[in-house]
């Protein structure tokens, strides 16, 4: 797994600041895609990301909500 954080790492660091110093004719710029979505691929994983957070934290809240109206309930039988 370290291997791969490295590798998309390093992927990312070329695409995104080395790949702009290099001539549009460059048979490197081949290898990447166009660099438009070296922003909105980060963005993406990151508005997922933020929504599977708040989905599990609010699922979490909702969950302890109701077993605090269970108990509640019980008490007051």
């Amino acid at each position: 797994m370290l291997l791969v954080a490295g590798f998309v790492f390093t992927y990312y660091t070329a695409w995104a600041i080395l790949l702009p110093f290099f001539d549009a004719s460059s048979p490197i710029h081949n290898y990447f895609p166009a660099r438009e979505w070296a922003i909105r691929l980060p963005a993406f994983v990151l508005v997922i990301g933020l929504s599977g957070i708040g989905f599990f934290v609010g699922s979490t809240i909702m969950k302890e909500n109701r077993k605090k109206a269970q108990k509640a309930k019980l008490r007051a039988a």
